[in-house]
């Protein structure tokens, strides 16, 4: 396979991603206070900052983030090694526009950094799986830039990364199967050194991608579990010897990462298994169920799937057919049926999950967020229904495609956490913003405790969040030009790069 496309599509992603400063919320601020808690007082205790946030819990006199701390933990060595550059360099780290810029770069380094990365290996993936290469790169760039993978991409939450974590694990995992042993042996032991560090590697990015997906956003716990067990079944296939080096590889993995979770948990509350959540300063509901989840609500799954105010069909309509792409798969391609199988139940669970969900909405959000681990999954059977030679397949993909990248650009261009009492955000806010290039809306910094998300278009507050065009000068539609190029530039990289591939 040629790297061509994939490098590509990866600097196609990650500008598109970079491009966009969100600016704060509770959700983030929450995650960040835990990054500054961890950088400016060497603790996990966030009372400082607390005031920024009302998602927070309340232990024994002091507060902490109640986010499940994986994604901040990723971000703390950035900001920690970016705050005396940011110094050295004449800037206050701890000045609205310091922090500004170390909450972009934590979020681009985790969100941006792993779902671009996350939309390279699923191309990759498909690929090994049998979809073409135009199939494959359809399918990880529907994922990328035509769902509310790319807001949630721009915003430091962990659900995008829990989502790349998982598609890493769910990738080595199919790649644990026996190779042809094509080239040379050096001598006898050669492929048995060479095929146990192969095992070995594959394995632990089960566990690691699967146990870091859960120490960032909880949920994964079962779609990681039951990734690792198929790359148990996987590992059969490979004769008990090396069976053992991969399933031993995915439980350290796997462990490696609950004891830092646990670690986290003991020195904030005491005890390696009390959840944040337990203690949670407000949101009483979730001490209903199992942590607010329930059973699946009929009328929440109608709405997170087709409701115009958190559907995931209404705003990339392209993943309506993805069960199409997945019944293919089944039926023309034994290889992947296995793989399609395990993608097809993370999907599942997650749409249940959200339908099970007290806070089914997500609050402010762009979409169901509480499901968008889903989508990398649901990918999967765009990327085989695209492979198919028809016409008006690809043509009604495309159409659907567009629509779902039209949404998503509008949403990161104005506002990637509509305001929960927007109960049509793409008609009420979204594209009238747009339409009049009024970008960027979000006044809540990182250090603010709340927002009038009713208010975002007077412009009674300043703005906090920008595009990287406003840096250069440039405003309203004009700042986005400067994406647009790079986006031109790129899509002429993968053309000429599958053009290099097909002549071969």
């Amino acid at each position: 396979m040629s790297r061509g496309p994939a490098v590509g599509l990866f600097v196609l992603l990650f500008a598109s991603y970079a491009y966009f400063y969100q600016a704060g919320g509770w959700n983030q601020n929450s995650r960040f206070s835990l990054v500054r808690a961890i950088t400016n007082e060497h603790s996990l205790r966030i009372d400082p900052f607390q005031a920024s946030t009302g998602d927070k819990a309340y232990f024994e006199g002091h507060f902490y983030s109640d986010k499940a701390p994986g994604v901040s933990l990723m971000a703390a060595p950035v900001v920690f090694f970016a705050r005396p550059i940011l110094r050295a360099a004449g800037g206050d780290p701890e000045s609205y526009g310091g922090i500004a810029f170390l909450s972009w770069l934590a979020t681009v380094m985790t969100s941006g950094f792993m779902t671009a990365l996350a939309a390279v290996v699923l191309y990759r993936v498909c690929v090994t799986l049998g979809v073409s290469e135009s199939g494959a790169l359809f399918g990880a760039m529907t994922y990328g830039l035509a769902s509310p993978i790319w807001p949630l991409a721009t915003l430091f939450l962990g659900h995008a990364v829990s989502a790349a974590c998982l598609v890493i694990a769910f990738a080595a995992a199919v790649w644990i199967q026996p190779r042809e042993r094509t080239t040379a042996r050096l001598h006898d032991t050669y492929w048995v050194v060479d095929e146990r560090q192969r095992d070995i590697q594959l394995g632990l990015l089960v566990g690691v991608g699967g146990g870091w997906a859960t120490v960032c956003e909880f949920p994964a716990a079962v779609p990681a579990a039951i990734i690792a067990a198929f790359a148990a079944v996987q590992a059969r296939k490979l004769g008990q010897p090396r069976a053992a080096y991969v399933i031993a590889s995915v439980v350290t993995g796997a462990v490696a990462c609950a004891a830092a979770l646990m670690i986290y948990q003991y020195v904030c509350f005491g005890s390696p298994f009390h959840v944040a959540y337990t203690s949670e300063a407000g949101f009483e509901a979730m001490q209903q169920g199992f942590f607010g989840v329930r059973t699946p609500d009929a009328g929440r799954l109608r709405a997170v799937l087709f409701g115009q105010y958190r559907g995931l069909l209404f705003i990339a309509p392209a993943f309506a057919l993805a069960p199409i792409g997945f019944a293919i798969a089944f039926a023309r391609a034994p290889q992947a049926r296995a793989p399609m199988t395990v993608a097809a139940l993370v999907a599942a669970y997650y749409v249940l999950l959200n339908a099970s969900y007290t806070y089914w909405e997500g609050g402010w959000s762009y979409g169901p967020r509480h499901l968008s681990p889903a989508i990398p999954f649901l990918a999967c059977g765009l990327a085989w229904l695209w492979a198919q030679p028809s016409r008006a397949i690809r043509g009604m993909l495309a159409t659907l495609t567009v629509i779902g990248f039209a949404l998503a650009f509008l949403a990161v261009s104005t506002m990637a956490q509509p305001p929960a009492q927007y109960q049509r955000p793409i008609a009420e806010l979204l594209w009238p913003a747009f339409r009049d290039g009024d970008l960027s809306l979000n006044t809540q910094r990182f250090t603010d405790g709340g927002s009038n998300g009713g208010a975002l278009r007077a412009h009674r507050i300043p703005k906090a969040a920008w595009n990287v065009g406003m840096k250069l000068g440039l405003e309203a539609h004009a700042s986005l030009v400067p994406l647009a190029i790079i986006w031109l530039a790129c899509g002429f990289w993968i053309i000429a790069a599958q053009s290099r591939v097909h002549d071969r």
